[in-house]
């Protein structure tokens, strides 16, 4: 009898795991579902013109040349960083009214990397209008509640990871006297929908579980880069702070930045330019984004950071190993460490994912009397089992 009440035990666990985030969790497999094809969305939706054609070994154009005309535009506001594209021929320059600024105040002037070429000047995302992905997205992390809502999703993460291990637990039992696979469609409704939950349930199972897992990591973003920035970050500059802050318009050469960050880490790839006093950066330097070139390492960062004022090399970064496991965790969540095979093999799943959800909740509203019967007949099994012992 006691096997039967830890079946039950698991089975309270999967059934209130399951049914207090079961609609959260459709509402993100939804959601995510364009969110893995962003990328293919966003160039299908574009109606900016083509980059210039230009060989392939062009090299990248002169950035201080690129920051001038982004200055030159806007003599009031101060830059906030520049995004340099490793996938596309762009270089993004960002600026702000000032470094306090609300994020909504931020806008964007995309660049030709090979030209510096002006090639679009973007209003503010506050004047923006919301976009389809945009929508998706806010929705999908957050719930268009910021921090809470992040951490809220996180919630809910954790409850999807119990629930999938409780069902686990669960598919010995409930399937045990029958064969891998059986759908057993001549008999009710809710047996054959009972045996298609538990089929896709266990199939799907190792990606379940590693998409819930990475979900709960991401939500967790900004408070693991809070930690960051409040432990070793902060540590780190102190030995910085009897440094004079950088003057705006006295800071040296980007260009001669990312040539030294190059030198210093000849085989990774820049793709960022954080200005100082950003508050993702530092006072008083320009803080550079390295990656590697493997599927691996490109995931994995290397902040560098070069004094603001004279273009040296401070100090090349660790990153700690939790902030590593969120950087991995990213594409492992949305699949896009694998080229477009894998983005369609990950939203195949997030459809069986789906029908795994809504046939939970099915089975919740005609479970009264179908539970009944299993514990019942299991019951009696067990009695049967005991008595012949």
């Amino acid at each position: 009898m006691s096997a039967l009440k830890n079946i039950k035990r698991w089975f309270w666990v999967h059934r209130w795991t399951s049914l207090i985030c079961t609609l959260f969790l459709l509402l993100l497999c939804l959601t995510g579902l364009p969110l893995i094809f962003h990328e293919e969305i966003e160039q299908l939706l574009s109606t900016d013109a083509p980059y210039e054609v230009l060989p392939k070994n062009t090299p990248m154009a002169d950035l201080d040349q690129m920051v001038n005309t982004a200055q030159r535009r806007y003599p009031k506001e101060v830059l906030s960083f520049a995004f340099i594209d490793d996938d596309e021929p762009q270089v993004v320059v960002y600026m702000m009214p000032d470094l306090k600024g609300k994020p909504g105040t931020r806008h964007a002037m995309q660049f030709d990397a090979r030209t510096g070429k002006l090639l679009k000047d973007e209003p503010p995302a506050s004047r923006q209008p919301q976009t389809f992905l945009g929508l998706m997205l806010s929705l999908h992390t957050d719930l268009f509640a910021g921090l809470p809502g992040e951490l809220f999703l996180c919630l809910m993460g954790l409850l999807f990871v119990f629930s999938i291990i409780s069902g686990i637990v669960l598919y010995g039992p409930f399937m045990k006297k029958l064969d891998f696979g059986t759908v057993r469609k001549g008999r009710s409704a809710r047996l054959k929908w009972l045996d298609l939950h538990n089929l896709i349930g266990i199939a799907t199972a190792v990606w379940l579980l590693v998409v819930g897992v990475t979900g709960v990591i991401n939500e967790l973003s900004k408070p693991l880069f809070g930690l960051w920035q409040m432990t070793d970050v902060k540590k780190m500059l102190m030995q910085y702070q009897n440094r004079p802050l950088p003057e705006s318009g006295r800071l040296s050469s980007v260009q001669a930045a990312y040539n030294t960050a190059k030198k210093a880490l000849p085989g990774m790839t820049i793709t960022s330019v954080i200005y100082p006093g950003n508050v993702f950066g530092t006072p008083y330097h320009f803080l550079l984004y390295t990656k590697g070139s493997s599927n691996l390492t490109s995931r994995l960062f290397t902040p560098v950071l070069i004094d603001a004022r004279t273009g040296k090399l401070d100090a090349i970064v660790n990153m700690p190993g939790y902030l590593k496991g969120l950087e991995i965790s990213r594409p492992l969540h949305f699949g896009d460490y694998g080229g477009l095979p894998l983005k369609v093999i990950w939203a195949l799943f997030d459809l069986l994912a789906i029908v795994v959800l809504i046939s939970g909740i099915y089975l919740w509203i005609v479970r009264r009397k179908f539970y009944a019967d299993y514990f019942l007949n299991l019951s009696k099994e067990k009695t049967n089992e005991l008595s012949q012992i």
